[in-house]
């Protein structure tokens, strides 16, 4: 009798079957592939991804300029001046956040979230596959966003690496918050409630067409609170040198919040909610 062939030595222990979740090197490679498919997934349609996005904020630029440019100074700058920065913010932010959350809902509702579960991709793979490339959305349409809203303004530089710190700060929060919003979500309508009730709100209170320091003192009290104010304020600061609070409390408050998301999410896909379950 032949003699029984013997399985090569390459395979793992468990009969040629990787763990779910996967090693390292299978979380390397996974995470790469992941994070190339949602960057391509997103350039792909560049037109609605980058160009709307940009257009959107070149008319808020055109409107509020056209009716507040010359009657309203903030922090001491002209107001075309200082809403600029706050328009690249705020697109950045909500782009960020558009990236990982619609992709994974679409994903849900398709059922080709299974495609993207099945290899061995470790949760924390996962995650950063998505939220880079969430940032990596964010930041070019805020640079797509810059360069057209730039030439009405006399833009300055003061501080450029606080421009870069909380660029990718910002990005790196709303990028988890979308794939918490999307692990949450079931339907499209789920998602657009995440986002229109609690995203928008926050985005649009936060000091991009004003300084909290024209508001009420209650309101002021109540805008600190808000994440997104200091993501936007430490922005600003990074231009002009200017800002409602100091950058290193916007950098504090917000790298706290990234780094609570962060866990929050991480326990999330470490536990399969919704995508396993």
């Amino acid at each position: 009798m032949a003699p029984h062939a013997q399985p090569p030595a390459s395979l793992p222990p468990t009969g040629g079957r990787c763990p779910p979740w996967g090693g390292p090197a299978a979380g390397l490679i996974g995470f790469w592939t992941l994070f190339y498919k949602e960057v391509l997934r997103f350039w792909k349609v560049g037109f609605q991804t980058v160009a709307a996005p940009v257009l959107t904020a070149m008319l808020y630029l055109l409107i509020f300029s056209h009716v507040l440019e010359g009657h309203v100074r903030v922090l001491g700058l002209p107001y075309t001046a200082f809403l600029v920065p706050g328009l690249v913010m705020m697109s950045l932010l909500q782009n960020a956040f558009a990236n990982s959350s619609s992709s994974l809902i679409q994903s849900k509702v398709t059922g080709s979230i299974v495609f993207v579960l099945l290899p061995p991709i470790s949760y924390r793979a996962f995650w950063a596959a998505y939220v880079l490339a969430a940032v990596v959305r964010g930041l070019v349409v805020a640079l797509g966003v810059l360069f057209v809203t730039a030439w009405f303004a006399d833009l300055q530089f003061a501080s450029p690496a606080w421009i870069v710190v909380f660029a990718l700060l910002g990005g790196g929060m709303l990028g988890t918050l979308g794939v918490v919003a999307g692990i949450w979500a079931d339907k499209f309508d789920q998602l657009a409630a995440f986002q229109n009730f609690l995203i928008m709100p926050l985005t649009f209170l936060s000091g991009v067409f004003y300084s909290i320091h024209s508001l009420p003192s209650f309101w002021q009290d109540v805008s600190r609170f808000n994440p997104i104010f200091y993501m936007i304020d430490g922005f600003r600061y990074g231009f002009f040198g200017v800002s409602d609070v100091p950058p290193w409390t916007s950098f504090a408050v917000v790298g706290i919040c990234l780094m609570l998301v962060s866990a929050f999410t991480l326990a999330l896909l470490k536990s399969g909610y919704k995508l396993r379950t």
